[in-house]
């Protein structure tokens, strides 16, 4: 007898217990959240986004709003909301005990601004990613522009290398190829300010520093990149030093294993610095 007494005395206490935490949750879930944390990581030192400007999005699509319960949170829809934005690459919200909660972003890095032949502009991130330009924010980075015909609505980098129609009539992917290097070469990203894509289907580097173009060419591979720009960093490093900067108005990269160069129109030693 005494034992159904003390599994009766367990059910009743379990029961006492489940129902108390039911009330403290419906209480908890009725009470105002408090305004999020919200945590953004910049590669870099182009932030595209701010803690303040998401706090104000979320505000206006009124996934935020005034008085708002934690019941009333939809954490799915946020986290699609922010992820959805071009500037972001990753995005995770958090809910904790209590009334606080947490969003944590991570945007994208651009590597390139690129103007195209339809007057519109957009970046490129490091990952080959389109990301739409913003009104309060402008990266330094190489400016890419020309006759270039891929669109702000364009597939990504990885969707064109891996579709040999898009490769044969977008230039994206070797925008991409001559852009990554020069963001990540330190040599290249202080000399090189644009990239141009003439009419004749080249890409010309024009240098920050001096007045030549570089006729680089085609970009089709990551190897023929390489190539290209490790033949202009010597020609840098053990021509012009002995030439000067004035000598030449144009360098040519786009042929294997050499560089064809040309001068000055009138140039003489004299005109060396």
């Amino acid at each position: 007898m005494k034992k159904w007494l003390i599994r009766i005395a367990w059910v009743i206490f379990v029961g006492i217990i489940i129902a108390l935490l039911f009330l403290a949750r419906n209480a908890q879930e009725k009470k105002p959240v408090s305004k999020p944390a919200i945590v953004i990581h910049v590669e870099g030192e182009n932030a595209f986004l701010t803690e303040d400007e998401l706090f104000v999005r979320l505000k206006r699509k009124r996934l935020i709003f005034d008085g708002q319960t934690k019941k009333q949170l939809n954490v799915a829809a946020i986290e699609k909301y922010i992820h959805s934005m071009s500037e972001v690459k990753e995005t995770k919200v958090f809910t904790n005990i209590g009334d606080t909660w947490k969003i944590d972003v991570k945007v994208r890095k651009p590597i390139a601004r690129i103007f195209n032949r339809y007057g519109e502009t957009f970046y490129l991130d490091e990952e080959g990613v389109i990301m739409k330009a913003s009104n309060l924010h402008t990266a330094r980075v190489v400016v890419v522009t020309g006759n270039i015909k891929d669109r702000i609505t364009s597939k990504n980098v990885k969707e064109i290398i891996n579709n040999k129609f898009l490769k044969s009539i977008q230039k994206l992917d070797e925008i991409y190829r001559i852009s990554y290097y020069v963001c990540n070469d330190p040599l290249m990203r202080a000399l090189i300010g644009q990239i141009h894509f003439d009419k004749k289907g080249d890409f010309v580097l024009i240098p920050i520093v001096g007045g030549q173009k570089i006729i680089f060419g085609s970009a089709k591979t990551t190897e023929d990149v390489q190539e290209k720009f490790e033949k202009l960093k010597i020609f840098y490093k053990e021509a012009i030093p002995f030439e000067g900067w004035n000598k030449y108005k144009e360098i040519g990269l786009k042929y294997k294993n050499q560089i064809v160069c040309k001068t000055v129109d009138g140039y003489t030693e004299e005109n060396k610095q």
